[in-house]
């Protein structure tokens, strides 16, 4: 099934409402479809009249997550202004953005287009390079995920090095 927003049902959206609620307060490892079921008051077996699986069920919060992710990109021209923007979405979403970014990304289930709708501000912002976009985005990512795993030492100027390294970018979108 399509991680369609407008196309989930009522019951669906009240499961999504209830995975994204145990997501956020208890993190990727929580979101079963057990603990799913029970914070709905139904048991496991129901959910698959809804859905498919859990993969499906994570499919819809990873949609979500990629239309809110290329809605906080939106407006933004620059790569330091995408950098930006890219680390207030993680550090603000960390759990949703694990969930979007740890595992492979099930594009079979998700709307037509949405990824590269995700892409297009950094793609755009990178002066249309593919190559040079990935490249940033793989420091953002790589960044967000030390960051959110503390794994900087205590004093480590994050924003000087947020700041180094997409000065370099930027250069390279200049030349």
């Amino acid at each position: 099934m399509p991680a369609e927003r407008a196309a989930l049902s009522a019951r669906q959206q009240d499961i999504v409402r209830a995975a994204r609620d145990l997501l956020t307060s208890e993190g990727v490892e929580a979101l079963t479809l057990g603990r799913v079921a029970q914070a709905l008051g139904i048991k496991p077996p129901s959910l698959y009249k809804h859905f498919g699986g859990k993969r499906e069920l994570e499919a819809v919060l990873i949609a979500e997550g990629l239309e809110a992710h290329a809605e906080a990109l939106r407006g933004a021209r620059s790569l330091t202004e995408i950098a930006a923007a890219y680390r207030r979405f993680a550090l603000a979403n960390p759990q949703l953005y694990r969930l979007m970014t740890e595992r492979p990304l099930p594009r079979d289930l998700l709307p037509p287009g949405l990824e590269e709708r995700a892409a297009a501000p950094v793609i755009h912002a990178a002066g249309g390079d593919p190559d040079l976009a990935r490249a940033t985005w793989a420091f953002a990512h790589g960044m967000v995920q030390l960051e959110l795993a503390d794994r900087f030492p205590p004093g480590a100027d994050l924003d000087a090095a947020w700041d180094t390294a997409i000065t370099a970018f930027e250069a390279r979108v200049r030349a």
